[in-house]
């Protein structure tokens, strides 16, 4: 079996779980003896485009012709089975769907954010969750507040795009949703409940757990819709020391606001941006991890490091976090007063859930158990004789 793997790298600066995932199944694939054919671009390529390329940026989201040139040569030379596609902006455009098609080839997405309807991709706007441009065929509340890359004329490019390409989405062959958020995200915006494959991503498997630790870890960006503000609202509603110690690890526009609380109280310790081993060693000292996000969050990572590291997880239930956490924890609104509540419960049943979290995460996300689950999907389409030109 041969595979085009089609994404648009974010940029190297802007750290990005995607391009960790789509990295991280390739190589899982080759593993498992599928022929993969990288199909990449880079944001950061954007730098030092010619100037015919730079004028041509504008455009690109809705039809990007020099990456539609190279795919077609691609697809000529190398005649695949499957396109599979992650991220196609800026410099990829839904385009290439209707390239993939024009050979004959099926393509299969994995949806990780809301783009279809959503520019931004988040249903998150002003500190709240938005989706006021669902149902809409133009997206004008974008364009309106500003929501892609805080420019009205880039909102109004990306709600134009999402319009042209309405028909483009509709026509992807299968549809590989994160979660079943993504899935009614997806029958919502029309697409056949048929067409639509619920398959996580995974994340290398860290080994036996270690014992219990104690407390509650935070591990993500310190920013709103991550819901640390939410968190340290809840957590002060307890005596200082009663829960055992917070540790919240990671950076970002809230970072003065965990700054604070770490000085004014003694349970509370910031543990500043980890590297892959500070991470490990965080999940050891923990009892419980939060994933306290407020808006609909696709796929927290920090919910499959904690069930691959055996810590049952405590969520709000938002977008995809109860499907991740399952019997493994708690989920609550997302609510200060219900956090705060739930909080004593967590840490008084966590060695009860610790074997259900690294069971769970056993049995949905090991990379074994997805990467033959999507090497089922791939085999599922069933391709038309392509046709080249």
């Amino acid at each position: 079996m041969k595979v085009v793997v089609a994404h648009n790298r974010y940029r190297e600066a802007q750290p990005s779980g995607e391009n960790i995932i789509v990295d991280q199944e390739i190589g899982q694939l080759a593993a498992a003896g599928v022929t993969v054919v990288p199909f990449l671009r880079s944001s950061d390529a954007i730098a030092s485009l010619p100037v015919t390329g730079k004028a041509l940026l504008p455009i690109s989201p809705i039809y990007a012709p020099a990456a539609q040139r190279d795919l077609a040569e691609l697809l000529r030379l190398e005649q695949p089975d499957v396109l599979h596609l992650h991220n196609p902006y800026p410099l990829l455009s839904p385009w290439v769907v209707r390239t993939a098609h024009r050979f004959g080839v099926p393509v299969v997405q994995t949806v990780h954010n809301y783009r279809q309807v959503c520019s931004s991709g988040l249903y998150f706007r002003d500190g709240g969750i938005c989706q006021d441009c669902r149902g809409r065929f133009v997206g004008i509340p974008a364009v309106v507040h500003k929501c892609y890359r805080g420019s009205r004329v880039q909102s109004a490019l990306m709600a134009t795009t999402l319009a042209v390409h309405r028909p483009t989405w509709r026509s992807v062959d299968r549809y590989i949703a994160l979660t079943e958020a993504i899935a009614e995200h997806l029958r919502d915006y029309g697409i056949p409940a048929d067409r639509i494959v619920v398959k996580p991503n995974g994340i290398p498997d860290p080994g036996a757990p270690a014992a219990l630790g104690d407390g509650f870890l935070f591990l993500g960006r310190l920013s709103p819709e991550k819901g640390v503000g939410l968190l340290l609202d809840a957590w002060q509603r307890h005596p200082d020391g009663a829960l055992g110690p917070l540790r919240i690890a990671g950076d970002g526009e809230l970072r003065p606001l965990v700054e604070a609380a770490a000085a004014a109280r003694t349970d509370v310790e910031f543990l500043g941006s980890l590297d892959r081993d500070g991470v490990r060693a965080a999940m050891r000292s923990t009892a419980v991890v939060l994933a306290t996000s407020t808006w609909h969050d696709v796929l927290p990572t920090v919910v499959l490091e904690a069930l691959s590291s055996g810590r049952p997880v405590l969520g709000t239930a938002l977008g995809g976090i109860p499907y991740l956490v399952g019997d493994a924890g708690w989920v609550v609104p997302a609510e200060a007063s219900a956090l705060a509540a739930a909080l004593p419960a967590a840490r008084a049943g966590a060695g009860t859930l610790a074997p259900a979290a690294r069971s769970r995460y056993e049995r949905i996300f090991h990379p074994d158990v997805l990467i033959r689950r999507l090497i089922d999907v791939y085999a599922d389409m069933r391709p038309a004789q392509a046709q080249i030109r």
